[in-house]
C-alpha cells in the first residue's frame, strides 16, 4: 500500500491541501494569546475580614477560627492558610488543579453563610472573597496622584470612577487600592471635655446613631395622585456633626463641636501608599488564577485614556509597573531564536545537499510543519509562550528529517534512470511505513510529558503536545507534499551518472568536473574514515572512556545545583519591609519614606511604589511591601546585582529590614513570603509555637548557606492589657460590655454610622483625640456609663 500515491497523481488537490494547512496555521497565529509561560494555576480564593481595632487574638477566635472550621471541610481543597493580624483576618485557599474554580467558588459562599451566625454581629462588612492568588504580583500597578486634591478625594475619585471600571474586564480578579484613603466623618473627642459633662464615648456613639439614619417614610396615597415621603433623616456634612446636640446643660445645648473635633478625612489612618516619594493612591491590578495576562493587560490599557478623561484636570494616572513588558520581550526573545533555527536548518540542507531544488523541497515541510502547529495550539486553548515556542524550535531539526529521508529515497530511483514519477511512486512506496514507525517512536519518547501528573505535567504537557504536533505534521507533509514536489521538481538522471551536486541550472551537463566544494567533503568523509579506523582498532580503550564518560556524567549530576524552576531576571523586584513589631505607624511611615528615598537613587530603578499599614493583603503594622520596576536590560546589570546594591543603601537606615527577591513568571506559592523558600511550622499550641520558632530561626542563621532568615510570627508586639475589677463593676452598675465598648469607641478607630450617596458610602469614625493618647494612661480619662445613667471614671 502506497500512502502517497494519491498525493503524488493529484499535484493541484495536495498543494490546495498545503494552502489551506498554511492559511489555517497563520490565521491561528494571530489569535493565539501570548504569555510567559502556560497557565497552570492552582485555583486560589482569598477570604478577607476587616474588624478594625480587633487584636489579633481576638481576630483568630471570633473571625478566622469559625470560618476555618467551615472551609476546610470544602472538598478538593489542597492547602489553607490564614493570617490574623490587628483588625484583619486574612484566609486563603488552594484547591487542586482538577477543581473547578466555578464550583470552588459555591462551596467557599456557602461555607461563609455556614459561619455567619458565628461571627461578631458589628463586623462594617462580611467577610469578602475573591478569586486571586494573594502571592501573585500585581500585573498591573497605577499611582494616582494630584497637587490640589487631597488624597481622600483623590481615593474617593478613583473608587467610584477607576476601581469598578477596571474590575468590571474579563480576567482581572482583583482591583485593590492600597494606600487606604478613604473619605470618612472623623470624630475626634476630648475624653476630659466629655467627663466634664458627665457623659461617656458611649453617649456620642447612641447619639450619632440615632440622629443619622436612612429609612424608607411611605407615602400618601390619594384620590387622584400619590406623594412620596422624605426627611433630613441623614447628616452628610461636616457641620451638621458639629451641630448635633448632645445634652442640655444649664438651659443651654452641648453640641458634638463642644467636646470633640469633626473633620473630613480617611477611614483608617493608619494606612499610607506612595509612588516613589510622592504620596498617592495606588491601583494594583491582579489577574484571575487562568486568565491571559496579555490579554488583561493590552483591555487595562485601551480603558486607560477613557479613564484619565473622567478625572479632574488636577490629577494624574501613572503606569508605575506593567509585567507584560519582560513577558513581551523573552517571547520575541524565543520567536526570533525560531527563525535562527528554521534558517540554520535550511542553511545547512543547502550546504549538503548542494542542490537547489533538492534543498527547497525538504525546507518547505519546515515552515509548513511549525506553521501549521499553531492551529492545533488555537483549538487545544495553548498560548505563545516560552515553552511552545521552545518545543517548536526543537522541532525545527525534527521535522526536516522525515522529508529528507523520502527525497533521499526518491533521488536513489531517480540515479537509477527512472523517470520522477515512477522514482517518487516507487521511493514513497518503500519509505512510507518506515517515516510512520520513526515518528510514532519519536512521539512515543513524549508520552511520560504528556501523562505527567501534578503541576510540573501541567505546566510541560503543553511542552509535549506542541511538539508531538510539529512532528506530526511534518510526517503528514512528508507523505504528501515532498513526494509530489519531487515528482514535479526533480530532474531525471541517466542511469550510472551522478546526480547534481552544485547549483548547476537544470538541463547543464551532468557530469560535473571536480570543485573546490566538492573537495571539502571529501576531505571531511576522508577525515571521517581515518578516526572512525582508529577508534576501531581501540575498543577496550573506548569502552573505558564510557565507562569514565558516564561515571563523570553521574556525578555532576550530584555536584550541578538543582532547583525547581530558574530564577528569571523580569525586570521587577518585590521587596518586604519589616521594623520592630512594637513600632508606631508614624515612626513605620518615616522609615518606609528613608527606604524609598534610598532606593529611588539607585540608576538602576525606573519606578517605585510602596505601602504600609494593616489591609487585605499587608498583614501588620511593622511591615511594609515595595514593587521596583528596574530598567530595560540594556541599560542596568542583571537584577541579583542591582538587589546586593540596594541592600547596601538601605542597610545604613536603622530601625528597618528590607527583603528583597526578583518577580518570578512561575509561581506555585499562595502567600507572599520575605525569601525565596518557605518552611512552615505548625502545632495546635500556640505556646509551644513562640517558645520553638526563635529557635528554629538562630539555628537556620548560624548555616553558612542561608542568608536573610525571617520569621512571619508577630509575637513580639508591646500589649497593654486592661484587668477588669468584676466586683467593683457590679458594684457600681457598670457593665463589662460598657468598660469594653468604651475602649473600643476611644482606641479602636470605630465605624459607628454610615452616610449614603448615591455613588458610594461613607463611614462615620469615632475615637478619642489622638494627641491625648500617646500611652495607657490616657485611658483614666475615660468615663463609663453605668445602670443609673452616671458616669464612672
Amino acid at each position: 500500500m502506497n500512502l502517497s500515491r494519491a498525493f503524488i497523481l493529484r499535484p493541484v488537490a495536495t498543494t490546495l491541501l498545503m494552502v489551506a494547512l498554511l492559511l489555517s496555521g497563520v490565521l491561528a497565529y494571530r489569535l493565539l494569546p501570548v504569555a510567559a509561560l502556560p497557565q497552570v494555576d492552582y485555583p486560589i480564593i482569598q477570604i478577607t475580614t476587616l474588624y478594625p481595632g480587633a487584636s489579633p487574638e481576638l481576630t483568630t477566635r471570633t473571625i478566622t477560627a469559625p470560618l476555618e472550621r467551615q472551609l476546610g471541610q470544602i472538598p478538593g481543597l489542597k492547602q489553607l492558610s490564614s493570617t490574623s493580624s490587628g483588625g484583619a483576618s486574612v484566609i486563603t485557599l488552594q484547591f487542586g488543579l482538577e477543581v473547578s474554580l466555578g464550583v470552588a467558588e459555591q462551596d467557599v459562599q456557602a461555607a461563609i453563610n455556614a459561619a455567619g451566625s458565628f461571627l461578631p454581629g458589628d463586623l462594617p462588612v462580611p467577610p469578602v472573597y475573591r478569586k486571586v492568588n494573594p502571592a501573585d504580583t500585581p500585573i498591573l500597578t497605577l499611582a494616582v496622584t494630584s497637587q490640589g486634591l487631597s488624597l481622600p478625594q483623590v481615593h474617593d475619585l478613583v473608587d467610584t470612577r477607576i476601581a469598578q471600571r477596571l474590575a468590571q474586564l474579563p480576567g482581572v480578579g482583583l482591583v485593590s487600592l492600597a494606600g487606604g484613603q478613604r473619605p470618612a466623618v472623623r470624630i475626634q473627642v476630648n475624653p476630659g471635655a466629655l467627663a466634664a459633662n458627665n457623659l461617656g464615648m458611649d453617649h456620642i456613639r447612641t447619639a450619632i446613631a440615632a440622629a443619622n439614619v436612612n429609612l424608607p417614610k411611605g407615602s400618601f396615597d390619594g384620590p387622584i395622585r400619590a406623594v412620596m415621603l422624605d426627611a433630613n433623616d441623614q447628616m452628610r456634612s461636616v457641620a451638621e456633626y458639629r451641630a448635633l446636640v448632645l445634652a442640655w446643660r444649664e438651659g443651654a445645648p452641648l453640641r458634638l463641636g463642644d467636646v470633640a473635633t469633626i473633620t473630613d478625612g480617611a477611614e483608617n489612618r493608619q494606612l499610607a501608599a506612595w509612588s516613589g516619594t510622592t504620596p498617592a493612591v495606588l491601583v494594583n491590578i491582579q489577574r484571575q488564577p487562568g486568565a491571559n495576562v496579555i490579554a488583561v493587560v493590552e483591555q487595562v490599557r485601551a480603558l486607560l485614556p477613557q479613564l484619565q478623561a473622567t478625572l479632574p484636570a488636577g490629577v494624574q494616572m501613572t503606569v508605575l509597573s506593567d509585567r507584560t513588558e519582560s513577558i513581551r520581550a523573552s517571547v520575541r526573545g524565543v520567536q526570533k531564536e525560531l527563525v535562527l533555527a528554521i534558517a540554520l536548518v535550511v542553511l545547512v540542507t543547502w550546504v549538503f545537499l548542494r542542490n537547489l531544488p533538492a534543498t527547497l523541497i525538504p525546507s518547505v515541510a519546515v515552515p509548513l510543519s511549525l506553521i501549521g502547529t499553531f492551529a492545533v495550539m488555537l483549538l487545544a486553548g495553548y498560548s505563545l509562550n516560552n515553552l511552545t515556542l521552545m518545543a517548536l524550535t526543537i522541532a525545527t531539526g525534527f521535522v526536516v528529517d522525515d522529508a529528507i529521508v523520502m527525497l533521499e529515497n526518491i533521488a536513489r530511483h531517480l540515479e537509477d534512470g527512472e523517470s520522477p514519477r515512477e522514482a517518487a511512486l516507487k521511493g514513497a512506496s518503500e519509505i512510507g511505513f518506515t517515516l510512520v514507525s520513526l515518528t510514532v517512536s519519536l512521539i512515543a519518547v513524549l508520552i511520560p510529558l504528556l501523562f505527567m501528573a501534578g503541576l510540573v505535567g501541567a505546566l510541560f504537557h503543553e511542552f509535549a503536545v506542541t511538539l508531538a504536533v510539529a512532528i506530526g505534521i511534518s510526517l503528514l507533509v512528508s507523505l504528501t507534499l515532498t513526494p509530489m514536489l519531487c515528482a514535479r521538481f526533480l530532474k531525471p538522471h541517466a542511469k550510472g551518472s551522478e546526480p547534481h551536486g552544485d547549483l548547476t541550472p537544470p538541463g547543464s551537463d551532468p557530469v560535473r568536473a571536480p570543485t573546490p566544494k566538492r573537495d571539502v567533503f571529501d576531505r571531511i568523509i576522508a577525515l571521517y574514515d581515518r578516526q572512525l579506523r582508529w577508534v576501531l582498532q581501540r575498543q577496550p580503550l573506548m569502552l573505558l572512556a564510557t565507562v569514565g564518560t558516564l561515571a563523570l556524567t553521574v556525578a555532576l549530576y550530584f555536584a550541578v545545583p538543582k532547583g525547581f524552576f530558574p530564577v528569571q531576571d523580569a525586570g521587577l523586584v518585590q521587596g518586604i519591609s519589616e521594623a520592630p513589631q512594637a513600632i508606631s505607624f508614624q515612626a513605620m511611615r518615616e522609615r518606609q519614606l528613608a527606604l524609598a528615598t534610598a532606593i529611588e537613587q539607585d540608576p538602576a530603578v525606573a519606578s517605585l511604589s510602596s505601602y504600609i499599614g494593616v489591609d487585605g493583603n499587608n498583614a501588620a503594622l511593622n511591615t511594609g511591601r515595595l514593587l521596583i520596576e528596574l530598567k530595560p536590560h540594556g541599560e542596568r546589570e542583571n537584577a541579583d546585582v542591582v538587589m546586593a546594591r540596594l541592600q547596601q543603601r538601605v542597610a545604613r537606615i536603622p530601625g528597618i529590614t528590607l527583603y528583597l527577591q526578583p518577580v518570578q513568571e512561575l509561581g506555585i506559592e499562595d502567600r507572599i513570603s520575605r525569601n525565596q523558600y518557605q518552611f512552615t511550622l505548625t502545632t495546635p499550641d500556640l505556646q509551644t509555637l513562640e517558645t520553638w520558632t526563635p529557635k528554629l530561626l538562630h539555628a537556620l542563621r548560624q548555616s553558612p548557606a542561608l542568608r536573610d532568615v525571617a520569621s512571619d510570627l508577630q509575637m513580639q508586639g508591646r500589649q497593654a492589657k486592661v484587668s477588669i475589677d468584676r466586683d467593683a463593676a457590679a458594684r457600681l452598675g457598670v457593665s463589662v460590655e460598657a468598660v469594653a465598648d468604651a475602649l473600643y469607641d476611644a482606641y479602636g478607630q470605630r465605624q459607628i454610622s454610615t452616610i449614603f450617596t448615591q455613588a458610594s458610602q461613607y463611614r462615620v469614625v469615632l475615637e478619642a483625640d489622638p494627641a491625648r493618647q500617646p500611652g495607657p494612661e490616657a485611658i483614666s480619662g475615660l468615663r463609663v456609663r453605668s445602670s443609673n445613667g452616671q458616669t464612672v471614671p
